[in-house]
């Protein structure tokens, strides 16, 4: 019911936390930079930073401390008993320790080393990523989108007073970033003080139009349109792609006196039910009491058997659990239909229960059949301008980019069979880049060694190369050995989600120190050469790769071959 004065649900723990300096203060701050040490955070940990600085995750007004964290992960509490289901933390390395010391200021840079913030260490601990994805994601599956990155961020924490000199700069839609100070002021003047927020990190279509409306019109209320539009999973729509889709369906579709959109700079774990909650706490920050919770709801897709990783509805009903303790109220939805005959969607079940005949389109629908094929959405499916802007940032797959990543032991034929597949597919109208373990070694990695740690920075250096090449449509073929799981797994996380090709070259020792012209294998044997893969370092194999090849049956041609077969099959190749 809208009201003369609005008293919209206070924030979490009761107050709005702000950890934003006064320009005073701001420019004492500034002169101290040149004289501290840094360290530069990668982006996930930018918008937990800014998320924290703005009072989006209230009330925590630092990254996690040791106790805190320990207590979140084992019962999704603070220390202090306040239901928070998800640790904020801030990983560095081991090797950095020896320049940090608790008691001193550091300055925090973002990638491009900009100073965000700075932070007085009051503690340094150990984190224990194995019981993160356990408790957290429920799961060590690094099909798990998190479940990799995890694994490499920092083995210590870091956590201490943050004073935040800026927020990153916005150059899109600077009048939709809005704080949740700036949230809340809007909501009041709406005039409601029931406000319903929805949680997105896909294009919206007329499902999730009417889906929001429905919700609205049910609390009586405001309806308020968050989208994550910081990290989200690879293989998502773009965040600009998305927001031109949200700003659109907004300023044309909703009614404004009942409707705000404000975007977050949340960096999603996908941890499902866990993450649910969390977000229904961080909508009441930005001031909404009800909260829309899907039967998916951050859900990361399927694990490495092709099972989903969380139960259809776990997320729903875990929020119904906690609601009443973090004061948002779920609205639970199932999936819903479009019925021809009355012209209307409705949830499934009652289309089902009723005999009607409906229709749906799957997301793998939207991208195979119509984007892929320049075909337009149907209207009852997507509103006009949304199938329009879907069709112009969608090419079709054979002019999309993709990476062929070889992996297998020193001398299993990597290389070679790279060489020839780059030639094939240059026959046909691709322009490859090749990527060779030797040659990054020379320039890419020079200076790195073989210790696991700096086998791994290599594998990622390369894999950030690859994941630009194929962000731009390009296409890359990596021939690392690549020993470990993990690593490349985070590099499939780099990239859209179909675009990384996993190609294991298999052989075995014998037949790959038979192959080594340069007597790597004899010399590891010896002694004289440690920490080689295949002799005194584990080799991971693959469990489901994309392709598998074994080299004592097949050619280097054949295997090239092989590979370009599956591309095709794939549509990446006419």
């Amino acid at each position: 019911m809208k009201v003369a004065k609005v008293n919209l649900i206070p924030p979490y723990g009761g107050q709005l936390v702000n950890l934003m300096v006064g320009e005073e203060e701001k420019e004492e701050i500034k002169e101290k930079l040149l004289h501290i040490k840094s360290i530069q955070i990668p982006y996930r940990f930018v918008c937990d930073l800014e998320m924290l600085a703005t009072g989006a995750f209230s009330p925590l007004t630092r990254f996690m401390g040791k106790e805190d964290y320990e207590s979140v992960l084992e019962s999704m509490r603070l220390k202090n008993g306040l239901l928070f289901p998800i640790p904020v933390i801030l990983p560095v390395k081991k090797d950095r320790l020896k320049e940090l010391k608790e008691g001193e200021w550091i300055a925090i840079r973002d990638p491009y080393n900009v100073p965000l913030a700075v932070m007085r260490i009051e503690e340094i601990y150990e984190r224990d990523p194995q019981k993160e994805a356990k408790e957290v994601l429920k799961t060590t599956d690094p099909y798990h989108p998190l479940v990799p990155e995890l694994f490499l961020w920092g083995e210590y924490c870091i956590s201490g007073e943050l004073k935040v000199i800026q927020l990153p700069e916005y150059y899109d839609f600077p009048e939709y970033r809005l704080t949740p100070q700036q949230t809340r002021q809007k909501l009041e003047k709406l005039g409601y003080e029931n406000v319903v927020a929805f949680q997105t990190r896909n294009p919206m279509h007329r499902v999730h139009e009417e889906l929001t409306k429905m919700a609205r019109d049910r609390v009586n209320g405001a309806l308020l349109i968050t989208p994550a539009v910081g990290v989200t999973k690879q293989g998502d729509i773009d965040s600009y792609t998305r927001m031109r889709i949200y700003k659109t369906l907004y300023e044309k579709y909703y009614e404004k006196d009942k409707t705000l959109l404000a975007f977050i700079p949340l960096a999603m774990r996908m941890a499902g039910p866990r993450e649910a909650l969390w977000h229904g706490i961080i909508r009441r920050n930005y001031g909404a009491n009800y909260f829309i919770v899907g039967r998916d709801h951050a859900g990361p897709g399927k694990d490495s058997k092709g099972r989903p990783f969380y139960e259809p509805y776990e997320a729903q009903k875990l929020f119904k659990e906690y609601e009443d303790e973090i004061g948002v109220k779920m609205i639970p939805f199932e999936e819903l239909v479009y019925v021809p005959d009355i012209g209307k969607y409705i949830e499934k079940s009652e289309a089902e229960k009723k005999g009607y005949k409906y229709l749906s389109i799957s997301g793998t629908q939207v991208r195979e059949e119509y984007l892929k094929n320049g075909k337009p959405l149907p209207t009852w499916f997507t509103r006009p301008e949304v199938a329009q802007i879907l069709l112009e940032s969608y090419k079709p797959k054979h002019r999309q980019g993709f990476c062929i990543w070889l992996t297998g032991l020193p001398c299993a034929g990597k290389s070679t069979i790279g060489k020839i597949l780059k030639v094939m597919l240059e026959s046909k109208g691709r322009k490859v880049t090749f990527l060779d373990g030797d040659v990054i070694r020379t320039h890419l990695s020079e200076g790195l060694g073989f210790s696991k740690e700096d086998r791994i920075k290599n594998i990622l250096r390369v894999g950030f190369v690859a994941s630009e090449i194929v962000k731009h449509d390009g296409v890359v073929i990596c021939a690392l050995v690549s020993p470990y799981k993990m690593a490349r797994e985070e590099v499939r996380n780099m990239i859209e989600e179909g675009k990384f090709i996993e190609v294991f070259v298999d052989a075995p020792v014998e037949v790959c120190e038979v192959r080594d012209v340069k007597g790597m294998y004899k010399k590891a044997k010896k002694g004289l050469i440690k920490g080689f893969t295949g002799v005194d370092d584990p080799y991971e194999p693959p469990e489901n790769p994309e392709v598998y090849i074994d080299t004592t049956k097949l050619s280097p041609k054949e295997s090239a071959l092989k590979i370009l077969k599956y591309l095709e099959k794939e549509g990446f190749i006419k």
